[in-house]
């Protein structure tokens, strides 16, 4: 497994284990021995580290990825590149089963140097030859999740500033690994397919109707909201891209990501319910989330 020390990875190695799977794990720094994990400590430009995480398995999960980068050739790297080695590990290895984690900005490839890297990625594995199922999550949420922390911290406040009107899917982070795991051991139904899942709400959430379910779950029953225009997004993106460099968060790459009017999943492209279907409650999972943000001190 790729990713294992981040959010999504985490949750899917926690899953991975509670349901026996016995997990060699990539990572980059010294972690703490765990039941039913073996650190291998590498990189995923590491040949050697992948070999040796690839070595022996019945399955291989690709989840590590890179987010926000400084330019497109970081993103190709950390995505791209690192993908295609993943995958010539698990073919040296003669491990069949790949299992990996894309996203919906992949459906956009001309859009953002992120959906156009993640894409490239796609096609490796589609091209690899190898028994490959990919996963296209939406805006995952849930403990330990920082992405989402800036619109849960707004919400607390007293207002939301959302992107330009839209809809967005959403899935809770455990739903998400719990599929990644089922995906694992899946021999058959699923290989060659390209999977979207999401919270099972038809049509998705509006962005006002998910940041009100984020007041509902901070304890406000009612929360302003705020429409950011996209021209205000990207200037937003310059300004602190130039004060911040590469230390920025909002880029102008993740700005036209940010401002796109349809993050929803593809009707019939979600996982046959013979594999899985989402069991949390989006409310419950969000107020979950707001007490794990609560106890770490980050809300």
């Amino acid at each position: 497994m790729t990713g294992a020390t981040g959010f999504v990875g985490g949750a899917t190695l926690r899953q991975a284990v509670e349901a026996g799977w016995h997990v060699r794990a990539l990572t980059r720094r010294p972690q703490p021995d765990r039941a039913g994990v073996t650190w291998i400590a590498g990189a995923l430009d590491r040949a050697d580290s992948l070999a040796e995480m690839a070595a022996g398995a019945d399955a291989v999960l690709h989840i590590a990825g890179v987010v926000n980068a400084p330019s497109r050739a970081a993103f190709e790297a950390g995505n791209a590149a690192a993908t295609a080695n993943v995958v010539d590990a698990a073919r040296d290895a003669r491990v069949s089963r790949f299992v990996h984690v894309s996203s919906l900005a992949a459906r956009e490839p001309g859009l953002s140097d992120y959906g156009w890297s993640k894409e490239r990625a796609e096609a490796v594995v589609r091209d690899s030859g190898l028994d490959w199922t990919i996963v296209r999550p939406p805006a995952v949420f849930g403990p330990g999740d920082t992405e989402m922390l800036d619109l849960f911290r707004m919400v607390r406040r007293g207002i939301a500033l959302l992107p330009p009107r839209g809809r967005m899917s959403a899935i809770c982070v455990g739903d998400l690994a719990r599929l990644l795991v089922a995906l694992a051991a899946d021999r058959m139904a699923s290989i060659g397919q390209v999977y979207e899942p999401d919270d099972g709400t038809p049509g998705g959430w509006s962005h006002r109707g998910f940041a009100r379910a984020i007041g509902r779950a901070v304890g406000r029953a009612h929360v302003p909201t705020l429409t950011t225009p996209a021209l205000l997004i990207k200037t937003g993106a310059r300004i602190d891209r130039l004060l911040r460099r590469d230390r920025a968060k909002l880029t102008p790459d993740r700005a036209r990501y940010i401002a796109h009017p349809d993050w929803v999943v593809t009707e019939g492209a979600r996982p046959p319910a013979t594999i899985w279907r989402p069991e949390r409650d989006t409310d419950d999972a969000l107020a979950e989330t707001v007490r794990w943000y609560r106890r770490e001190g980050w809300l």
